[in-house]
Order: structure tokens, then sequence, then C-alpha cells
């Protein structure tokens, strides 16, 4: 049924995700940082759940449709790279109906964070790489990498955690505020003001992608991700002590010869603590919240799989 996928595809990141230098908190060393544990430099939101500031005007720089198809494009682009590597995973995979469950039930949980997420194409595609990646462009296009499901054995609490973290992102439109400020600073008035009508500069701005995308997230951008993707997962009736468990796997894997985004943002029992600490937070949401009726494993281990195979 899956024997044409392959798990050691090379498929390059969309432009818009995750280059060199991200600072994506699924790659880098804190989960939740000191300010936000400082609860009185955050507004107090009239809800259940996390508190995080207002998005920043910066996005409304950009044109959020034009951010929003430039992904959709470099999305597909991806997906074409994988399958003609054999490395995009059939709708019949069994990993893949597993993501799109996790999904299904985080996916209603968004709205309240953006309206516009109502109306996005979601998507979710398995990519067969070894490498340990994921990732949610603007518009909701989720990939995870095989690698990050099969390396570190993750459950579905596990998997709900890097989702909402990822969705987050794509939610809080950080992306977005990125471009903004980029065309503030680099482009210039005139162009800006081309830009804000929609004219050729904004083309010209988003085809730019990977230029404009490496600059890093800020902590508070970061922060928010964290925060909102624990929540997500919670009201899907994910675990959020799993976050615990899924740093201790980061944590294994960065030793050795740790993978790139790990050795350079490492893991450690620090972020466990932040974690730790927030839990409380999103714990009563957990709590009341529906439980998946279908639970799903991670895939077997390499060796595992090699021999069930080769027999």
């Amino acid at each position: 049924m899956n024997h044409d996928f392959r798990t050691d595809a090379q498929v390059p990141l969309p432009a818009m995700q995750h280059e060199r230098g991200c600072r994506c908190r699924l790659h880098s060393r804190r989960l939740f940082t000191g300010g936000l544990l400082a609860g009185a430099a955050l507004p107090t939101l009239a809800r259940e759940g996390v508190e995080v500031g207002k998005p920043s005007a910066m996005s409304k720089l950009v044109s959020a449709d034009q951010v929003e198809k430039a992904a959709a494009s470099q999305y597909q682009q991806m997906r074409q790279q994988a399958a003609q590597q054999k490395g995009l995973a059939p709708d019949d995979h069994p990993q893949l109906i597993r993501l799109r469950a996790v999904a299904k039930r985080i996916i209603p949980h968004t709205y309240e964070w953006n309206p516009r997420a109502q109306g996005w194409k979601w998507e979710v595609s398995l990519i067969g790489s070894s490498e340990l990646n994921a990732f949610c462009m603007p518009g909701g296009k989720i990939a995870f990498y095989y690698g990050i499901l099969s390396k570190l054995q993750l459950n579905d609490d596990e998997v709900a955690m890097i989702m909402g973290h990822e969705a987050a992102h794509a939610l809080r439109e950080h992306a977005r505020e990125r471009m903004g400020k980029t065309a503030a600073t680099r482009i210039g008035a005139g162009a800006l003001s081309a830009l804000l009508g929609l004219g050729s500069a904004g083309d010209t701005l988003l085809n730019m992608g990977g230029q404009l995308l490496t600059l890093k997230f800020s902590r508070e951008d970061e922060s928010e991700a964290d925060l909102i993707g624990i929540e997500l997962a919670a009201r899907a009736g994910y675990d959020p002590r799993a976050g615990v468990t899924l740093w201790q796997k980061m944590a294994e894997a960065s030793k050795g010869a740790p993978p790139q985004f790990l050795s350079t943002h490492p893991t450690g029992p620090t972020r466990i603590r932040d974690i730790e600490a927030n839990i409380p937070k999103v714990q009563g949401l957990y709590d009341r919240a529906e439980r998946p009726a279908q639970r799903f494993g991670p895939p077997k281990p390499a060796a595992a799989a090699a021999k069930s195979s080769g027999g």
C-alpha cells in the first residue's frame, strides 16, 4: 500500500519556513521565557486559558491575502518536490491519517485566535524526510517530516503539542509581521506606499521569500506560539503535560551528533521547568475536553521496520 513512500527524501524547506537561524520554539532552547512568566507584563484577557498580548500592528503593512497566497504556492512546490522523490505520503499512509486526525481536533479551536482561520484551506502533509522538523505556513499549511515522528516516537499528545505550536505561528501571523517589519526598514517609504496599495512592490516583497524570512522570530512571537499551542492542544483533548515528555525526547536526540537545529538551540531542564510552570493555565481546559475517540501509535523504529519488511 505504501511501498513507494520513501522516508529519506531530501526536500528543501519552503522559503517561508524555518531557514537556518530560525528561532522557532520547536527548535530553540527555552519554551516559556521569564518575561511571559511575569504576569504583570501582559494584559489580562477575560477568558480562560493563556494570556498573550495583541498582535503586532506591523503585520498590517502587508496584505494577509498576499502572504497566504505566497505560502500556498510555496507549500505546493514543496509537495511537488517531495512527490518527485516519492517522499510525499499518500492519503492512506497510517501516519498521515494520524496527523490529519489530530489536526481535525485542533483546527476548530483556532478560530478564536484568528477569524481568518475559519476560511483557510487547511492542509496536512507528511514528508518522507529523516529530518526532525514540522511547520505550519500562513493559511494553515501544515507539514510534518517523517523523521520527527519516527526518531522521537511521538505519541498523539506530543504530536498535538508540536502541531498546536506551529499552527499558532500562522494564527498570530508572525511571518506576515516579519514581512511588515522588513518592508518598513528595507524598502523605503515610496515602495512601502506601493506595497500598501498592493502594487508590483507587494509582489516583489513576497517573491523575496527566504530572504525576508531569514529574520528571526522575536522572543514575544515564540512565547505566544508556545502558550497558544499548549492551549490549542488542551482544548482538543490532548494532555499538555506531553510538553515535558516531548522535550525530554528532544534533549535525548540532541546528544552525540544532534540535528542542526538542536545543535544550535539545545534543549535543557530550564525549558521543561517553564512548561511545567504553565501547565496549570490550561489543565482545566484539558480536564473538561472530550478525549479523542481513537488513539494512534508512532511509526515503528527504523530497525524494527526493516526487520518486519525484510523477513
